[in-house]
């Protein structure tokens, strides 16, 4: 495994994920590739059906030696004619003829790669959608709590904390379209020969692939060149991108969490030791996880950039990083993806702090709402002008904003102090948030319904 783990990796229920990114899990899958082979072969009068039977039925781990595949594998130096070799003694004799008849070690290991990809996508997503409903109901619950909106690390405007999760929820949504869209390019089957132009097998060969593609739940890859990469690298991109709003989640939670903040926090669970040497300590353990092996994701996705061109019609440079960094790729996005999950399903939200925290300024948050209702008197720029003139006092002289508010002379000429207590009140200045909250709350919701 090439994920980040840390000892919170080892109490998340991964579904079955990881077992898919194991050893026997991958041989399985070239055993599923080629068994699919031998049958579509056979439908299409390629070779004998009895032997497309025999072959299929001896598909299966637990009936080829895999002792003898390892001492093959040290003796021949090939990654995957051991695996012909003990899957043809599984055969019989006669049957044996035909195991991996006309296709090449690539089309049988990235087909089975991309078929391993596949599933672990089904299992991944269901974490995904998990996550999503953990966002929906907390983005209904909180579309009303009040809190600062930051930008550039500053107070900007009020907004809520269901507004704040609603911008995540739209952009997991938006990540499961871009996935699902991209899975007729991603995950297809390739068994076009040396290279992708079927000269073993001419046209039947390309129906093969089409039957093939069909069996595993695939796609048939229109053009199976081994020198087509991109659509690899767009998986992995969409895992990347799809990572960076867990990863900008985790981001807002490690921070907000932070005393000076304590706007949030992972759920506690007693006995849980956060330092050898500081007893107090508590830390986000989901949150640290999810940003570290985020940015390992990240640079898998770089390395792919550099290879994805190199040229001619196959390269096995370019093969050594694509079967790794999917790989990789998978094991990052599982962490993720798990910790993301629970994450936002035991999330503890605060709040009161987060009143006192929009708070802190004491309503110069609301300044453009002071400004806006200026406009209509001043006209735009001016309206700017004097409310900037006013915050700054306020913030450099250290004066409280409604003293500076009550005696500048234009404001006190067209807002009474009611009016001015309520145009400096955070809660009165939250535009839609709560609307959009709820509205995307519901999109979840409709999804599920399908």
């Amino acid at each position: 495994m090439r994920a980040l783990y840390d000892s919170k990796s080892k109490t998340i229920n991964d579904r079955g994920m990881k077992a898919l990114l194991g050893q026997q899990a991958r041989v399985q899958s070239w055993l599923d590739v080629e068994a699919a082979l031998a049958l579509a072969q056979a439908e299409h009068g390629m070779i004998p059906e009895s032997a497309a039977k025999n072959i299929a039925a001896n598909c299966q781990v637990e009936k080829i030696d895999l002792d003898e595949m390892e001492r093959l594998l040290r003796e021949i130096g090939h990654g995957f004619v051991p695996v012909i070799k003990v899957l043809v003694k599984a055969c019989d004799r006669e049957s044996g003829k035909y195991v991996h008849y006309g296709v090449t070690t690539q089309n049988i290991q990235q087909t089975a790669q991309l078929y391993l990809a596949k599933r672990f996508n089904a299992l991944m997503q269901e974490f995904v959608n998990d996550t999503l409903r953990n966002l929906a109901t907390m983005a209904s619950e909180h579309q009303s709590t009040l809190m600062a909106g930051r930008t550039h690390g500053k107070h900007a405007l009020p907004i809520t904390w269901g507004y704040k999760v609603a911008v995540w929820i739209d952009e997991l949504l938006s990540a499961q379209e871009r996935m699902l869209e991209a899975e007729k390019r991603v995950f297809t089957v390739m068994m076009g020969g040396a290279v992708g132009a079927f000269h073993a097998t001419g046209e039947t060969g390309r129906q093969v692939q089409d039957s093939v593609a069909q069996r595993l739940g695939m796609h048939s890859m229109a053009i199976p060149s081994r020198n087509s990469r991109v659509y690899r690298m767009e998986y992995i991109s969409n895992l990347c991108l799809l990572a960076t709003t867990l990863h900008k989640i985790a981001e807002e939670v490690y921070q907000t969490s932070g005393e000076e903040f304590g706007e949030v926090s992972e759920a506690f669970t007693k006995g849980t030791v956060g330092s050898s040497t500081m007893p107090q300590k508590v830390n986000p353990k989901l949150a640290k996880g999810i940003i570290a092996n985020a940015q390992k994701l990240y640079s898998v996705l770089t390395s792919c950039l550099y290879v994805s061109p190199r040229p001619f019609e196959a390269d096995s440079s370019a093969y050594f990083i694509f079967d790794a960094n999917i790989q990789e790729s998978m094991e990052c996005i599982a962490e993720i993806v798990m910790r993301a999950e629970e994450l936002t399903r035991t999330l503890v939200i605060n709040s009161d702090r987060m009143q006192h925290n929009v708070q802190l300024t004491h309503g110069l948050i609301n300044s453009e709402k002071i400004m806006m209702h200026l406009v209509e008197k001043l006209g735009k720029d001016a309206a700017h002008e004097r409310v900037y003139h006013l915050a700054m006092r306020s913030t450099h002289e250290g004066l409280p904003y409604a003293d500076v508010l009550r005696h500048d002379a234009v404001i006190r000429q067209n807002f009474s102090d009611s009016e001015i207590d309520a145009l400096i009140d955070p809660a009165h200045y939250t535009g839609l948030c709560a609307v959009i909250a709820q509205e995307t709350s519901d999109r979840v919701k409709e999804k599920d319904r399908g």
